[in-house]
């Protein structure tokens, strides 16, 4: 769309606020430096408060300044699903959908998505960015994603969960693991071998930490890392135990490099994974779609994971 509903003071701020200075933000919307700068000024002279700092080299936002620039870029995802509500109206089905997802979903379920998307609705972009679960839910409510594939969501009136799905807590061993091939193991049998931990920041580690803090008393037999990848690598070297789910290794479980093994302890709860958008914000169809697909995928590939892991236990007893 060639004319923005967005307000031209509200756009000229948001620039100045991308590019770090009025002249940045001139080059960009290809408008004078002197009508940029005559937009912020009148602004903050009509609210009285400043909204950038001056500095020698640049410009900065104020908490206020924060505050119009959150206001500008959420007329500016309102404006964009219109557009593709009207678009869909006149049977033209496009538009472009911002994902927030996991690390662990990136060499598994988003390669799926855009596959499907890409075959089935060719005329829908995506803007995929990689985040923890905290700053997923952080952006959704932002306004700076649409979608939400994370693990772990918690329960708020903010979020509405379109579809979860449970993970059973377990961890990930080589094939040739003195665990592996066990129908299921106890957290005081995984602290027996070194442990490769995930970051801090993701939900499932401060969960073990709150729970089974004994599991990391010696930390010569741990190594923490806030690289899934690296995880999975020193798991499928042979040594390592790492405490995850299954999509965080569905592509090596698939594949047979890793193995599965459920914790059965009495008090480890289940994870969960879910597909959740602003509860406050109705989705168009466009959204709805790819919601939707991504949901699908995410279950095909907890199937297979699952389906690969039966066959697998079966083959061992037959043999």
């Amino acid at each position: 769309m060639r004319h923005s509903l967005l307000p031209t003071v509200l756009r000229y701020i948001d620039q100045v606020a991308r590019s770090g200075s009025v002249q940045g933000a001139a080059r960009e919307l290809h408008v004078a430096a002197s009508a940029v700068n005559r937009q912020v000024l009148q602004l903050e002279e009509e609210l009285g408060v400043a909204l950038f700092e001056r500095l020698p080299r640049g410009m900065r936002l104020t908490s206020a300044g924060d505050a119009v620039v959150a206001l500008a870029r959420r007329w500016r995802h309102d404006e964009r699903r219109l557009v593709a509500d009207i678009r869909q109206m006149q049977g033209v089905f496009q538009g472009r959908v911002r994902i927030v997802a996991m690390d662990s979903h990136s060499t598994s379920v988003l390669p799926a998505l855009v596959e499907r998307l890409g075959a089935e609705h060719p005329r829908i972009s995506l803007d995929i960015d990689i985040r923890s679960t905290d700053e997923a839910v952080a952006a959704l409510l932002a306004g700076q994603a649409d979608v939400v594939a994370g693990f772990n969501l918690s329960p708020r009136r903010e979020l509405l969960a379109l579809w979860q799905a449970t993970l059973p807590l377990g961890c990930v061993v080589a094939p040739g693991h003195a665990l592996a091939g066990l129908p299921s193991v106890s957290l005081q049998e995984v602290g027996a071998h070194p442990i490769v931990l995930q970051s801090k920041a993701l939900l499932i580690r401060r969960y073990l930490e709150a729970h089974y803090h004994w599991l990391f008393a010696d930390s010569r037999t741990r190594v923490e890392t806030n690289s899934l990848q690296l995880v999975k690598m020193l798991a499928r070297q042979g040594r390592h135990v790492a405490l995850t789910s299954e999509l965080d290794a569905a592509p090596e479980l698939i594949a047979g490099t890793l193995c599965f093994v459920p914790v059965r302890d009495q008090g480890a709860e289940p994870q969960t994974v879910a597909v959740a958008i602003d509860a406050g914000k109705p989705p168009g169809p466009i959204v709805k779609t790819v919601a939707t697909v991504l949901a699908e995928c995410i279950a095909a590939c907890l199937e297979e994971v699952r389906r690969v892991a039966a066959a697998s236990g079966l083959s061992r007893q037959l043999s």
